[in-house]
């Protein structure tokens, strides 16, 4: 798989991209990133990629000129407009890092761990010129309900996130399921008391909280069910946490995860308490 990420700092993504997964897995040829820098694609004196914004109002625009020249020297044409990007034929999106777009999440990174190439646009100052998102984008990505600098943060988040899901880039495959936001199975196998018989996947549901050798630790002990081998009575502990750590931290996630009736009778409960 490869990555193309335009901004006018490629330098800020050296040390990040040095360490961890993702240098490993570049490392084993599995992922190639590059980053790009905007400024050559500028060709006055000053290497100017901003502008005022029509209309008036305070800061800069990124200018569309440079952006559709280092798009064109990636070899991203121009969308046909009102016909899509045709990204099913290209196994290619191209992605504007802005904190207009569709809020990033764990099943959009497994959704762009299955193509080819994604090319992400770092946003800067008060943003992109429109026509740029309009005839080259296939979509503009959020990480989140706040504003940055720039999206070179924003996407080397979307890169970590999505190499870690690519085949071969985890030591064990299962890490990348058995965690948070993970994707159920395609149905809730449950035993008589209505636990699901694996963990595999949350559901949509944030994942059970972990525990390590020290068992007992600044006069904090382990969970006890965790200690006597019972793996049912685990499970059930664990699918109980999974339920109280999402009511408490993110329970809009409810509304949307995979959940049994046995589920819903334990929410209601919690909610009681």
């Amino acid at each position: 798989m490869r990555f193309d990420l335009i901004t006018i700092f490629p330098g800020f993504f050296e040390g990040i991209f040095a360490h961890g997964i993702v240098r490993r897995a570049q490392k084993e040829g599995l992922v190639t990133v590059e980053a790009r820098d905007l400024r050559e694609y500028a060709h006055d004196r000053h290497r100017t990629v901003d502008d005022r914004p029509f209309g008036g109002g305070e800061g800069m625009v990124l200018k569309p000129e440079p952006l559709a020249e280092a798009l064109e020297a990636l070899g991203i044409g121009r969308k046909d407009r009102g016909q899509g990007s045709g990204i099913e034929d290209r196994g290619t999106r191209v992605i504007l890092l802005s904190a207009q777009g569709r809020l990033f999440t764990q099943a959009m990174a497994r959704e762009l761990a299955g193509l080819e190439r994604v090319v992400l646009i770092c946003g800067r100052y008060e943003g992109v010129d429109e026509r740029i998102s309009e005839l080259y984008c296939d979509m503009e990505i959020s990480i989140g309900d706040y504003v940055l600098s720039g999206g070179e943060l924003a996407a080397a988040v979307v890169v970590d996130a999505t190499i870690r899901l690519i085949p071969g880039v985890l030591g064990n495959e299962a890490s990348g399921e058995f965690e948070s936001f993970g994707a159920a199975d395609a149905e809730i196998d449950v035993d008589v008391e209505g636990v699901p018989r694996s963990q595999h996947g949350a559901g949509g549901l944030l994942d059970y909280p972990q525990y390590t050798r020290p068992a007992e630790f600044c006069v904090l002990r382990a969970p006890e069910v965790l200690l006597n081998g019972d793996h049912a009575q685990i499970r059930r502990w664990r699918r109980e946490q999974q339920l109280r750590k999402t009511l408490k931290n993110r329970p809009e996630l409810l509304d949307k995860a995979a959940l049994s009736a046995e589920d819903i009778r334990v929410i209601e409960a919690m909610r009681r308490q």
